[in-house]
């Protein structure tokens, strides 16, 4: 992937204030944030860049939303991130925190208080101005925004007060350290949206959009069909990160939702459209050796995988769990199902988070370990195979959503699997709207999905039983070494603590991990400069057509 220009500033972009450790954490542990196993990180060609035009993208699915402090659904966020900017930004080469719409910030020594120094002259697509004020009202209004706001929420858990220092000073006081904090303010779950816009319900905001600072304004939204955004006139405060000054090339983003891959590949080969999400191992031949250039980058964060309810009576039993896990042949699904290059899990984070930890033996694919577990565990095979107890057989619901086309194939090899050993599995489809009230209504046994982030506190987020707690998990040791990580700036007692997460989760079988999901894209290479951003969606601001 061709990387982002490395922009060296002039003064540091931070003040250290004793924050040398959480500096080397983030700048040193980043491992391979880069371009994973493949693709070019532009749409390749070359030529002088010019303003102007539609870039047309096709989606696969539609999360319902459009304020990115609530949207989840990466297919969602490519479009709804270009409407707002975030206090910093993250290099996808290195993992550097650089300057955004703050230009510096001091971290007192235990990571307790963050203090932002605000870019002036920064406006709103309604005019008003950013100020220390607006991002105190983000902050603040971040715990109402109920179940769609959940990254949000994580992110700024413990928080005790934001506090306008100055006009363009804002300082956020934690009741304890949080490390990963700074890296968080880069995500578009805390993109700064107007204080009008903040003001309105979370449901006003997922329909009719939010009031952004970013260098393109939501025009029309129709749900399930389209989203159109139209270049912000006067933008003057991009990233540091970004080459083009000012505002973006492109005039218009159209992002339509075509849910079935091969008609999205069919419309890039023909000119109809100039980019496609979510390629297919099956459409990729078809695409390779024309006009087209496909890009691939490995997500950070929580893998793809079966996010068990832990309070489920079936899947309280430890020996269950584990079953599952160790009967799940993650190599076949990868390869059979999902796009060259993709790996198998080998932890619940993927290799490209900061501070993995490869556990690729405790996920290996054993069936015969699987039944002795089941067997162990009481539930004895049937004469259909499947098993049961006490005259109920061994049957598990995997709720899904049709977010990626990569999903329902996916998951009906895990039910071949899971059958092979004695387990019945029915597949349930869901809306992608219905993903956050599901997991928050507790109704479900298991859940397909993904969560994407840079940094590993992505594992308190998902897992810590003192916050959502979607999985229904007991308080343990493990949140003891989750609550540890976030605390710590020393960055080798953070890798110890996230190792610890990472194995008790795997180990425990809280959750069980199959694929790291792979984005891979297709463009045209009449698009030039569309480059993946530290968590592997897109940024548009630099990219032009010509």
């Amino acid at each position: 992937m061709t990387a982002l220009p490395d922009f060296r500033l002039s003064r540091p972009a931070f003040r250290p204030s004793r924050w040398a450790p959480l500096a080397a954490l983030l700048i040193i542990s980043v491992l391979l944030t880069a371009c994973g196993s493949g693709g070019d990180g532009s749409g390749g060609g070359s030529g002088q860049a010019k303003s102007g035009g539609t870039l047309t993208f096709a989606v696969g699915s539609d999360a319902g939303c459009v304020d990115p402090q609530q949207v989840g659904s990466n297919e969602s966020i490519y479009s709804v991130r270009q409407t707002v900017d975030s206090l910093t930004d993250q290099d996808p080469e290195t993992g550097r925190i650089v300057p955004w719409l703050a230009k510096s910030w001091d971290i007192n020594a235990d990571a307790t208080t963050f203090t932002f120094h605000l870019r002036s002259g920064v406006t709103f697509s309604d005019g008003s101005k950013l100020a220390a004020q607006v991002v105190k009202d983000n902050f603040d209004a971040v715990p109402k925004l109920g179940a769609l706001g959940v990254l949000a929420q994580g992110y700024l858990s413990s928080v005790k007060s934001t506090t306008v220092v100055d006009p363009l000073t804002v300082k956020v006081t934690f009741k304890e350290p949080n490390a990963q904090f700074l890296q968080a303010t880069s995500t578009h779950s805390l993109g700064i949206e107007s204080s009008t816009s903040v003001k309105r319900t979370p449901q006003q905001k997922c329909s009719d959009g939010v009031i952004g600072s970013g260098p393109f304004v939501l025009k029309k939204y129709v749900q399930n069909q389209s989203i159109t955004l139209a270049k912000r006139t006067g933008y003057d405060w991009g990233s540091s990160l970004w080459s083009k000054k000012g505002e973006a090339y492109l005039d218009k983003l159209v992002f339509k939702v075509v849910p079935e891959a091969g008609v999205r590949a069919g419309s890039l080969q023909s000119g109809q459209v100039d980019a496609i999400s979510s390629v297919g191992r099956a459409n990729e031949a078809a695409l390779k050796g024309g006009q087209v250039t496909l890009q691939r980058r490995a997500n950070p964060g929580v893998v793809f995988g079966l996010g068990l309810n832990n309070a489920r009576p079936v899947l309280k039993d430890t020996r269950v769990r584990q079953a599952i896990l160790a009967a799940i042949d993650r190599k076949q699904i990868a390869d059979t199902v999902f796009p060259t290059g993709t790996q198998p899990a080998t932890s619940v984070l993927a290799h490209t988070t900061p501070d993995y930890t490869d556990l690729s033996s405790d996920l290996a694919f054993d069936a015969a370990r699987a039944k002795s577990l089941l067997d162990a565990a009481g539930w004895q095979a049937g004469s259909d195979g499947i098993r049961a107890k006490d005259g109920k057989k061994l049957s598990l619901t995997i709720t899904w959503f049709p977010n990626a086309a990569t999903n329902q194939p996916a998951l009906e090899l895990v039910q071949q699997q899971l059958e092979a050993v004695g387990v019945a599995v029915v597949l349930k489809q869901l809306q992608v709207s219905q993903f956050a009230t599901t997991l928050q209504s507790g109704d479900f046994d298991v859940v397909w999905g993904n969560v994407t982030r840079s940094d590993p506190d992505i594992l308190r987020s998902s897992f810590f039983t003192q916050l959502a707690n979607f999985y229904r998990l007991p308080a343990s040791s493990l949140d003891t070494a989750l609550s540890g990580q976030a605390a710590t700036t020393d960055t080798a007692k953070r890798k110890q603590l996230v190792d610890e997460a990472q194995k008790l989760i795997v180990q425990n079988a809280y959750n069980v991990p199959v694929v790291e999901l792979q984005t891979q894209l297709g463009v045209s290479k009449k698009v030039h400069d569309l480059a993946f951003d530290s968590g592997s969606r897109i940024q548009l601001h630099d990219t032009w057509i010509g």
